[in-house]
């Protein structure tokens, strides 16, 4: 890497991240609900950190005595369960070490926004978006007031997203196979959503090296026994506990719910929760974890078999949603759009970038495509929220300022012609 890139990343990493943590002092993000027994603070992560940190285990999502869990994924939770060990269960000093870790993962994301930029696109699409991002408001909001992955998450998917694009052109890439394997897994561990991406992901690099001559059979198998592995700890021990097996987390029954009921309308449901709902809260502990969501699961699929109609319409509503912004309940979808116009704009510069660079053909844009097309799918089904987004939105901020950039660049073309 030449000292100038170096030096220019490393500018916008620290920048960036003393904007958020300067955002964190003067905004107080640190200073977390106490209500409802600081269930805000982390929500179901934040329960299962307390519970970690008192010595009870990966264990009681809703902060009553319901015995071991997997309603969340384990990487964040223990991650919380040693801050709140070491700082603090629910402390300032915590929600501080919290949110500065969120911030520097969202800061150190402008490194792989510009390698991924610099290799589809160009340098100055690369310099755009790493800068863009180190600057982005949006961004640094999830960071300074979210206690949760979701700024690691994008981070991650970004990294993965780099070494695909590395593996479809690469002849000798052993080492490169090792890194997208144990990559995935902890990305499974820390946002198992994203592992939508991951077929798709894995059949284009195959397509792309198939096409190129080079060996994809042993490399492939290989990333996904490292990812196995990475995986197995936990599986294991989601046996152990519940004498099952339970793949990572075991709430989609639930979320399935709550996006799919009689009055459900393409938002979340978000009253049916156990920490809003006693009446949930009361079933959830009476019937333990996994036959509360495998019942949550029999009443949405009732619901969807005896109102498929409703179902698709629904699911066209969260569709929109999705790209255009979450409507308040009762709220249209026009008065959505105009609510939310930012969010929607930047929607359309990032798929109009798309379908540009797809006409363009640019180097892995299919990457991109599959990306947009495959990651949402889950939610056009259960249901949309901004942060659902944000695991792609490095992607999505380099389609927007290609956009830009060509754009900008058609003026310039136009007055050399008119010269000549």
């Amino acid at each position: 890497m030449p000292g100038g890139v170096r030096s220019s990343l490393l500018i916008m990493v620290v920048l960036s991240l003393c904007l958020q943590i300067a955002a964190i002092g003067l905004f107080h993000t640190y200073k977390q609900r106490a209500q409802d027994n600081h269930f805000g603070f982390g929500w179901e992560m934040g329960k299962i950190g307390e519970a970690l940190a008192l010595g009870r285990g990966f264990s009681n999502p809703f902060g009553v005595q319901t015995g071991p869990s997997a309603w969340e994924p384990p990487l964040y939770p223990y991650l919380m369960g040693g801050v709140f060990k070491v700082f603090g269960i629910y402390s300032n000093a915590s929600s501080w070490v919290l949110l500065i870790i969120n911030s520097l993962f969202n800061a150190l994301t402008c490194i792989p926004i510009y390698f991924v930029a610099r290799r589809v696109f160009d340098e100055k699409v690369a310099r755009w978006s790493a800068w863009t991002w180190a600057l982005f408001p949006y961004g640094m909001y999830w960071a300074i007031h979210w206690i949760w992955d979701t700024t690691i998450s994008p981070f991650l998917l970004c990294v993965v997203f780099l070494v695909a694009l590395e593996l479809a052109e690469r002849g000798r890439a052993a080492k490169l196979w090792a890194i997208f394997g144990m990559l995935w897994g902890v990305l499974a561990l820390m946002n198992p959503s994203c592992l939508s991406f991951l077929p798709v992901c894995l059949l284009w690099i195959c397509y792309r090296r198939y096409r190129q001559g080079y060996n994809w059979v042993a490399g492939s198998v290989f990333a996904m026994v490292l990812m196995a592995a990475c995986l197995s700890p936990w599986l294991m021990r989601n046996y152990e506990v519940f004498g099952r097996f339970v793949f990572i987390r075991d709430d989609f029954g639930q979320q399935l719910r709550l996006g799919n009921g009689p009055f459900s309308d393409g938002a979340s449901m978000v009253y049916l929760q156990p920490n809003l709902d006693p009446g949930e809260l009361d079933r959830f502990e009476r019937l333990g974890e996994l036959a509360y969501a495998e019942q949550r699961k029999r009443e949405a699929y009732a619901f969807i078999r005896e109102n498929p109609g409703r179902f698709a319409v629904i699911s066209f509503n969260r569709l929109v949603y999705y790209w255009d912004g979450v409507a308040k309940r009762g709220e249209g979808i026009a008065l959505t759009t105009l609510r939310n116009s930012l969010y929607l704009v930047s929607s359309i510069l990032a798929l109009w970038g798309l379908g540009r660079a797809v006409r363009k053909r640019k180097p892995g844009i299919g990457l991109f495509v599959w990306l947009v097309l495959s990651y949402p799918t889950v939610y056009y089904f259960v249901y949309p929220h901004a942060r659902y987004r944000h695991p792609i939105e490095p992607e999505l901020l380099i389609l927007a300022v290609f956009l830009i950039a060509e754009a900008e660049r058609k003026p310039g073309v136009g007055r050399r012609v008119s010269a000549e």
